[in-house]
């Protein structure tokens, strides 16, 4: 197993937020987290990446745990994390924002290597390296916010609703740049709201609701659940 969640309770404030959670991820895996607006979804991502402190449980990542270091140190470990936000530098371009991406390799060929991937999946950011993030489109930020985590060369992509603010026309270019990052060997924990997208490339999925986990199973599973189709397929 290359992620284990165990039994993981955070709290804000004193406020739960996510309560007993168990999640795992085997290597090579799209695993979708699932859940209306304040399920958790999030929480339990910040949790991973080592932005929030849980209150209990264990986070094992390639049979070491994790929780409790800082960030960048998990981040060190092999897991790249795109919070909602995206966290872009406005101000400078594609380029340093990419190069930004591959701070924790010394060597200049290691901080380079990655980039053709990148520009494999996004043809269009090499055709804006010279420009500021501020500049970019909903869509383009995304993906170079995806293209800036695949410059640290992790072992597990972590996405918090990647195809928020985009314009549909680049909703499917995301979702099949996610399955041929899973392709390269990068394995994808990826929180999402537009749910039957997202079980189309997805191998197992969590439901969240209130901060716990109510439904587990593979892709298909979740997807023919009575009360899954009910409250988000709209069937």
């Amino acid at each position: 197993m290359l992620l284990e969640v165990k039994s993981l309770t955070t709290a804000y404030d004193g406020l739960i937020a996510i309560s007993d959670i168990s999640v795992d991820v085997k290597a090579g895996e799209i695993v979708v987290v699932a859940g209306a607006n304040g399920a958790g979804k999030s929480t339990l991502l910040k949790s991973i990446a080592g932005m929030e402190r849980p209150k209990s449980g264990t986070v094992t990542f390639a049979g070491d745990r994790i929780d409790g270091l800082a960030g960048h140190l998990i981040t060190a470990r092999g897991i790249a994390y795109v919070p909602e936000a995206k966290r872009l530098f406005p101000r400078l371009t594609v380029a340093d924002n990419l190069r930004l991406g591959s701070y924790l390799h010394a060597d200049k060929a290691d901080r380079e290597a990655p980039l053709e991937q990148v520009f494999t999946l996004f043809p269009r950011l090499k055709e804006r390296l010279p420009q500021k993030a501020a500049t970019l489109s909903g869509g383009e930020q995304q993906m170079l916010a995806i293209g800036r985590a695949l410059m640290t060369r992790p072992r597990l992509l972590m996405l918090d609703e990647p195809s928020q603010g985009i314009m549909p026309k680049l909703v499917d270019e995301i979702f099949d740049a996610v399955k041929t990052i899973r392709d390269t060997g990068v394995t994808i924990l990826l929180v999402e709201q537009r749910l039957v997208e997202s079980l189309e490339i997805a191998d197992r999925a969590y439901v969240l609701q209130t901060g716990r986990v109510i439904l587990e199973g593979s892709a298909a599973e979740v997807r023919e659940n009575p009360d899954v189709r009910k409250a988000y397929l709209g069937i």
